[in-house]
Parts: structure tokens; C-alpha cells; sequence
């Protein structure tokens, strides 16, 4: 078979290259050049070789210009080290006073974001923290061997920028948490953050890190990350994540039924809670109640509104216990059960909307549920978890 394939190979050189012959005129003389299938051969395999050398020096050059952009932009991040470093040297040598007071005000930006954001620092992992320390502890000891009576500064400073570093890492875990589970309800994070500025103000109070009034970027970075984390678990706070009712079962699913009036097809815009007459009725999560009083259909009725173009409607209700403009928790008491309006019996119709289009509640109260659930988990304490 292998002498096979050599026998052709061979066969389509020679059809390839026949012999060959030229004729040239010159000055009335002719002449026959002939050129043999050999030499054709060898021509051949020379232009070849001079190819492959040349793609291999254009393919080295290129490998080398990688190669020494790579190092490049590593010596670039090297000397960025060494001029953070140089400079830090430079501050403190030029005025301690300065930057023990920068210091001051950086410890006072951290214990406000702290106060402001999360109840108590959290256990950070212990690999990131030490390398974070290492790094910021480097430079301090750079500092302290050029100026011995700045060492304790230089300390303070370095166990600071670690800690922010892990507050940084802390909140963008939470924040991908909280994210993740919105995510799982079909609803877009940046959305919920984007409808949550839509009224803002109050007196400026400014926040720096240095006497001139500037921030530093690592604690901007670690501010704009709380800011977030506290917006997106707001957002999914404020989804329906309780049951509006303690009862044992749903006697009416979302969609399509037969009407219990008429016995045709009709679409059922909510759940059927069956209960006792005047059982409590809870707020599915926090908001503000923006409506109470009679709907058609829905008898005596309760809206609360969630923000972020969420609404729950809690209908055929015996009683009221809140008022509108009232702020409410998830779980607070709302209402009482009852079988006013379209009923057929004691129950609650709960309702989920969207920008005011009725979707299933079922999803919500048990995802939600679920999502609350492992954000209390990721959120306590190592040594408790344990």
C-alpha cells in the first residue's frame, strides 16, 4: 500500500514537471534550451525551502514582539509598584503630621461605609487578606526602613488598605449573590438598581480620603461596591418572598380554569388561598400601601407597591388593617380574610404584577424564598455557619 502511494506521488511529479524545451531568436540565429525535469525538481524544492525559512523568521519575529510585550507590561506594573512605593516615601517624608491626618480621615471613611452598609466587619478569606497584606505590607516596610519614625504610620496605612480591599471582595460577593437570585425570578439587576434612583436628594455631605479633598481610588472603589450590594438587596427585598397566607393549599392556580360562576373557560389572574373567615393576610414583601378600599371583581381590596414596577393585590378581604401611604415589612399584617366581591367562599386572591401586567406569584414566593434563604446563609458569620 506505502509503495502504492510512493509509485503515484512519483508519477504526478514527473506529469508535473516534463521536460521542457525553449526556443530564443538573437540576431537571426535560433537556439533550442532545453531544461530537464530534474532541474525543474531541484528549482522547485530550492524556491520551496526559501518560503518555509522566510514564514519561519516572519513567525519567530512576530512570537518575539509577543514575547517582549509581555515583558514589557510586566516591568510596567513592576515600576508602578516602585513609584506607588517611592511616592509614599516622599509623603511622608515631606510632612508626617499631613499624613497622620489623611489617615484620620481615611479610618473615618471606613468606619462610615462600615456604620452605613453592614452591621460588622465580616471574616474575609484568609488566602485573599494575606495576599492583600503582603502587598500593602511591602511597601510599609519600605517606608519604615527609610524613615524609622514613620513606621507605625506606615503600618496603620497598610493594615487600612487591606481592610478595604476585603470590604471591596465582601460586598461584590453579595452583590453577585443578590444578582444571581434576581436573575432567577426573570428580572433584570440593573434595571431594579436604574428604578431606584429615580428620586434622590438631600444636603451635600461631602466624603474625602486626603486634606485636599480627594478620594482615594481604592476607597471610592470600595464605597460605589456597597452602594451597590445595599441597592441590589434592596431590590430583592422588596419581591414577593412571603406567603400572603398561612393556609395548608392553593384552590385556584394561576391561568386558565373554568369560572366558578359560569363554568367557561376563563384565565385566573392570581392564587386562591382558602381559609377561615377573618384569618390574617400579610404583606408578601416590603413596600408602601397604595390602595384600600372596593375593586370590581375583587371586593374589598389591598395594593401594596414594591418599587421597581412591582405591585401585589390582596382581594376578598372581611377587614383592613393598614392604611394607604402606610411603609410595611414583608410579613406584616395587611388585612383579614373574607369572601366579598366575586367569591364563591372565605379566601384570599393574590395577585403579582409588573408594570401593572398580572404575572404567576407562584415562582416568586418559592424562588424567593429560596434566595432569601442563601443570602441569610452567605451572610452570617464563618464562626457561626460552622
Amino acid at each position: 500500500m506505502l509503495s502504492t502511494s510512493a509509485g503515484a506521488f512519483l508519477q504526478r511529479l514527473r506529469t508535473a514537471f516534463p521536460d521542457r524545451e525553449f526556443i530564443m531568436r538573437s540576431q537571426g540565429q535560433v537556439r533550442f534550451i532545453r531544461i530537464s525535469s530534474r532541474s525543474q525538481k531541484i528549482a522547485a524544492g530550492v524556491a520551496v525551502g526559501v518560503l518555509g525559512a522566510w514564514c519561519a523568521s516572519v513567525g519567530a519575529l512576530a512570537l518575539s514582539q509577543v514575547s517582549t510585550g509581555t515583558a514589557q507590561a510586566a516591568l510596567a506594573g513592576r515600576e508602578a509598584k516602585v513609584a506607588r512605593a517611592e511616592h509614599s516615601v516622599e509623603q511622608y517624608r515631606e510632612n508626617i503630621d499631613t499624613v497622620a491626618s489623611n489617615l484620620a480621615r481615611r479610618q473615618k471613611f471606613i468606619e462610615q461605609m462600615v456604620d452605613a452598609h453592614i452591621s460588622e466587619l465580616p471574616e474575609g478569606d484568609e488566602a485573599a487578606q494575606a495576599q492583600t497584606t503582603d502587598e500593602t505590607g511591602a511597601e510599609a516596610k519600605k517606608i519604615s526602613a527609610a524613615l524609622p519614625e514613620a513606621g507605625t504610620l506606615a503600618g496603620i496605612e497598610a493594615r487600612q488598605l487591606a481592610l478595604v480591599e476585603r470590604l471591596t471582595r465582601y460586598a461584590n460577593d453579595r452583590s453577585q449573590t443578590a444578582t444571581d437570585a434576581i436573575r432567577k425570578l426573570g428580572l433584570n439587576p440593573r434595571a431594579m438598581i436604574a428604578s431606584g434612583r429615580t428620586a434622590e436628594g438631600g444636603p451635600l455631605l461631602k466624603l474625602a480620603t486626603a486634606s485636599n479633598g480627594s478620594i482615594d481610588p481604592r476607597f471610592r472603589r470600595m464605597g460605589q461596591s456597597l452602594a451597590r450590594m445595599d441597592a441590589l438587596e434592596n431590590g430583592l427585598a422588596s419581591i414577593p418572598q412571603v406567603s400572603p397566607a398561612h393556609v395548608a393549599y392553593v384552590s385556584s392556580s394561576y391561568g386558565y380554569r373554568s369560572d366558578p360562576f359560569t363554568g367557561g373557560a376563563a384565565f385566573h389572574a392570581g392564587l386562591d388561598f382558602p381559609g377561615p373567615m377573618g384569618s390574617p393576610i400579610y404583606a408578601a414583601a416590603k413596600g408602601r400601601v397604595t390602595f384600600v378600599g372596593q375593586k370590581s371583581g375583587y371586593g374589598n381590596c389591598v395594593e401594596v407597591t414594591h418599587g421597581n414596577g412591582l405591585m401585589t393585590r390582596y382581594g376578598h378581604l372581611s377587614g383592613f388593617r393598614a392604611h394607604v401611604g402606610q411603609e410595611v415589612d414583608a410579613g406584616a399584617l395587611i388585612a383579614a380574610m373574607g369572601s366579598t366581591g366575586r367569591s364563591t367562599g372565605s379566601h384570599l386572591h393574590f395577585e403579582v404584577r409588573v408594570n401593572d401586567r398580572p404575572v404567576n406569584p407562584r415562582p416568586f414566593l418559592e424562588a424567593a424564598q429560596t434566595a432569601q434563604s442563601n443570602l441569610h446563609n452567605n451572610n452570617q458569620p464563618q464562626k457561626e455557619r460552622r
